[in-house]
């Protein structure tokens, strides 16, 4: 199919790499416009390399795309150069494949991976041409819909949607599709179709909803408008991981990406409980893939890309069962070729010495662990589930296995957080520099011990034990930030270590927009009009422009994050049934801050309501 580009050349030799916005990459879908029903733009807003190295945009577009009367279609946040052009031109957004504007699909999806994103929503629709507000919008616009992990909690930028899908996209995605082709035939209207997806399980529709306020500003109702529509929203998650679609050719970009590589998604959810992490809750029950399934698959993907590394995704890659089979196949299967194996989120206290033995040979890079706290009453707080001997058997093994480089992840402000647990973090990295030196002899180092220790400050998100807790003033975060860092610099190997630690303004705009409710829609609203765009971005973050319209919207950080709420309070993201129960995380928030661990799904079920979702390796049978 002959495609005319949506940019001139005039415009391609003006900005920065111009291959982000041509499309034709190789396994790219390409459809005959005339042949298909229902026309999809899958966006991702950032930046094209941080969107095509995105795992869930890749496995939604294989799976649309099987559809023959289904073009699905990729389209990514212009850069600032090619944003300042297109206003001034009055060009609007466009798919890749097709090189049509966004304003002429059917549906336009939008997924939520991070908060901070929230204001480039707001330039997609723009540049697009589709009215901010749903409520805006006519038949003519496409349907605009939300999904991935913030959608947890679609309150703050519930005005900006027609619906969000909550949970896994696999699921009821054809029948959503389904329901918009037959009320089209039908010639009924937005709202209807609206109205009748809310039947769908697993679909939000904001503007059947309305929310009321007591007169100190927290949430005094929250219920269905029209009679029919659910006052709970259920998330959807797939049963059986062999059953769904999988990409098997993902698109190549012509940029590189940020993350040059095949992925290869070996299970969901995480059996360990930690009490901060959202992604361990939200993706629960713990599900596998069959071994036989990522053989085929990752041969599949390694021959239809080219790529010489394959990672293994996952949110704990050592509880996968079948670790160490897989590891041997691609071994033997790729030897000749040296594709590498990466093996993200290891956990330091299952160091698998026998897997990372045949691993390390093929590539050697710098080894990952998250201990998060700096000592053990803390580690027992968040439910880590890990005590510092695992922590220094796990960094024995991984020196003996010949490794000199460890990264290093912590979080500080977290609850019932003390001067000693901060400086435990130092301690805790000395000590593993000093087990360096004690434990590889002289002749078999390779160069001294590097440790890059990095912090990022806590955020009590949605649907954790955590979620009641207040947040700190960033001068606070920066304050425990500071200590750490003197603390370092006292040791005796301090030049080996280095420290590293996140912005605490971005990090306070993350919490407002992870916790707000509907009313912060207009805060979003306000900073886009304010020149507020890629906020991801430290070049582009701007926390006074926050601010200002915060106090231009009548709201403030003290409300949303400065209080410790009550358990009784009916927060934003209470409507929405997300596996474990809410009792369940009452359960956990008082076990932490007894100093109480809670056993991992494979120790012991700890009954959090998750097992009704059906699928899990380690759930009751119901």
């Amino acid at each position: 199919m002959k495609r005319k580009l949506a940019l001139p050349d005039r415009i391609l030799m003006k900005i920065e790499k111009p291959a982000r916005y041509t499309g034709g990459e190789i396994n790219s879908v390409m459809k005959d416009k005339d042949q298909i029903s229902v026309r999809f733009a899958m966006c991702f807003p950032d930046v094209y390399e941080i969107g095509m190295s995105h795992l869930g945009i890749q496995i939604l577009y294989s799976m649309l795309n099987e559809r023959e009367d289904v073009w699905c279609e990729r389209v990514y946040s212009p850069w600032m150069d090619l944003h300042r052009i297109m206003k001034e031109e009055e060009i609007l957004l466009y798919a890749l494949e097709s090189q049509d504007p966004v304003k002429a699909f059917d549906f336009l999806g939008i997924t939520l991976q991070y908060e901070m994103c929230y204001t480039n929503i707001l330039q997609i629709l723009d540049l697009s041409g589709i009215p901010f507000r749903s409520c805006e919008r006519s038949d003519q616009d496409p349907i605009v819909i939300g999904g991935g992990p913030c959608a947890y909690n679609p309150e703050p930028i519930a005005e900006f949607f027609d619906l969000f899908y909550i949970g896994e996209g696999e699921t009821v995605y054809f029948d959503l599709i389904d329901l918009y082709k037959d009320f089209r035939e039908k010639g009924k209207s937005r709202r209807e179709f609206l109205e009748a997806a809310s039947g769908i399980r697993g679909i939000y529709v904001p503007s059947l909803y309305r929310t009321e306020y007591a007169p100190d500003g927290t949430i005094s109702a929250f219920e269905p408008v029209p009679e029919g529509v659910p006052a709970r929203v259920s998330k959807q998650a797939c049963e059986n991981l062999d059953l769904v679609s999988f990409p098997d050719a993902p698109v190549i970009p012509y940029v590189q990406a940020t993350q040059d590589r095949v992925t290869l998604e070996i299970q969901r959810g995480c059996i360990r409980g930690c009490r901060f992490c959202q992604a361990g809750m939200i993706y629960r029950p713990f599900r596998t893939r069959s071994l036989e399934f990522l053989k085929q698959h990752a041969q599949y993907m390694i021959e239809n890309t080219g790529y010489e590394e394959i990672s293994l995704s996952s949110l704990s890659s050592s509880d996968y069962p079948q670790l160490l089979e897989l590891l041997d196949f691609l071994i033997e299967t790729y030897e000749d070729r040296k594709v590498n194996i990466s093996l993200p989120s290891l956990r330091i206290d299952e160091f698998p010495i026998d897997v990372m033995n045949k691993v390390q040979d093929i590539r050697k890079s710098s080894l990952t662990f998250a201990p998060e706290a700096g000592t053990q009453r803390m580690r027992d707080v968040i439910n880590k589930g890990i005590t510092e001997e695992n922590i220094f058997t796990g960094a024995a093994n991984a020196f003996s296995c010949g490794w000199n480089k460890v990264k290093l992840y912590f979080m500080l402000g977290l609850p019932t957080e003390r001067e000693e647990d901060i400086k435990g973090i130092s301690s805790l990295a000395e000590r593993i520099a000093e087990l360096y030196y004690d434990t590889v002899p002289k002749e078999q180092r390779k160069g001294k011990i590097q440790i890059t220790v990095s912090t990022s400050f806590f955020v009590p998100k949605p649907f954790t034990p955590f979620q009641w807790e207040p947040m700190l003033p960033p001068e606070q975060y920066l304050e425990k930030a500071y200590l750490l860092n003197e603390t370092i610099r006292t040791e005796l190997n301090k030049k080996s270590i280095k420290y590293n630690w996140h912005d605490a303004k971005t990090t306070i705009i993350e919490g407002l927009l992870a916790r707000g409710d509907r009313r912060i829609s207009r805060v979003i609203e306000k900073v886009y009009e304010d020149g507020g765009v890629f906020d991801a971005w430290t070049e582009y973050f701007d926390y006074d422009r926050w601010i200002r319209a915060l106090e231009a919207s009548g709201l403030s950080l003290s409300f949303y994050l400065y209080r410790r709420r009550s358990l009784d309070e009916i927060l934003p993201w209470d409507f929405i049934d997300a596996g474990p129960s809410k009792s369940f995380m009452v359960r956990e928030y008082k076990r932490a801050l007894e100093e109480k661990i809670t056993p991992n799904c494979k120790a012991a079920c700890c009954g959090c309501g998750a097992a009704a979702y059906k699928g899990g390796e380690y759930c009751p049978c119901e």
